[in-house]
Parts: C-alpha cells; structure tokens; sequence
C-alpha cells in the first residue's frame, strides 16, 4: 500500500511539474516565418588593439515551428571601417531562445576578423523589446578574446515574444 502512495505522489508531483513547465514556456511569433534583420554592432578585438569599431550586420534566420527559438544561419558584418570588411561569423546556426519574455540568449556565436574570437563557440546574453521589435544586448558580452559593445537590430517581419 506505501509503495502505491508513493507512486501516485511521484506522478503527481512529475504531472504538476509538466504543468508548470508548460505555463513557463515563452514563444516567438509568428511560429515558422523566415525573417531578416538589419542594424549595427559595436566590437572590441585584439586584431584591432582592442579599439571599438562600428559595423553594419544583417541577419536572417527562421522561427522554429512551435515558436520556442529561432535559428539565426547567416550574420553578416560590413561597413566602410576595415575591421568591417573583414568580420564574419562562425559556427552557424546560432540559437536565439527566450527563457523570459525580455531576456535570451544566443548559443553557439563565435566570430572572426583577422583571427578567431573564441576558440570555442560561446553564449552572449540579449534582450528583447516587444515595442520597439528591438534585439539588444543588456551590456558588454564577451566572445572570446572579442567582446560585442553594441547590437541593436529590428527583425523584419515585426517578431513578438510572448509567455
């Protein structure tokens, strides 16, 4: 009789943690569109004496189907400075995923100017502004011996990112 107790406690406790995991979950909308998005990004690298430089950068990527990431497969850097022209981006698919409706994260980012970033992919924090369709970065994040200063991009089509 314990023993039977003890397993209807456990599915209940494994039933009551679904449910909860379910309710915790934040989507990207809308589910499955592909989307670009352009603006700018600020680096540090040691190629470059660690002198911030400013670049033009271009995504494109696709929201998963059930809306839980985006897969980000092409980053692209540019501009007229030339640590812009010779920037690109490694590892790619990146993963775009939200925890929270205002803050995610990157996954598998790393970069390369002259020499690689990271010798490592790695994970940068971002955040989200449903208002302004805006993808930010909360503070300086590292990437390696790099580190990303700015970013700011406005995905097209307008993304929403909703508990």
């Amino acid at each position: 009789m314990e023993s039977i107790k003890a397993l209807l406690s456990l599915v209940s406790c494994l039933i009551f943690l679904g449910v909860t995991s379910l309710a915790g979950a934040v989507t990207i909308a809308p589910p499955g569109v592909n989307f670009s998005a352009a603006g700018i990004i600020s680096i540090t690298s040691p190629d470059f004496f660690n002198v911030p430089f400013t670049c033009n950068v271009n995504i494109y990527g696709a929201v998963a189907p059930d809306g839980s990431k985006a897969l980000i497969s092409n980053f692209s850097i540019n501009g007229s400075s030339p640590p812009c022209t010779v920037g690109n981006a490694l590892t790619l698919p990146w993963n775009l995923y939200f925890p929270t409706v205002a803050a995610g994260t990157v996954s598998k980012m790393n970069l390369r100017f002259v020499n690689y970033c990271s010798p490592i992919p790695v994970t940068i924090n971002v955040i989200w502004d449903n208002s302004t369709n805006t993808l930010s970065i909360p503070s300086s994040q590292p990437v390696g011996k790099c580190k990303i200063t700015v970013l700011s991009v406005q995905p097209t089509p307008r993304l929403t990112v909703s508990p």
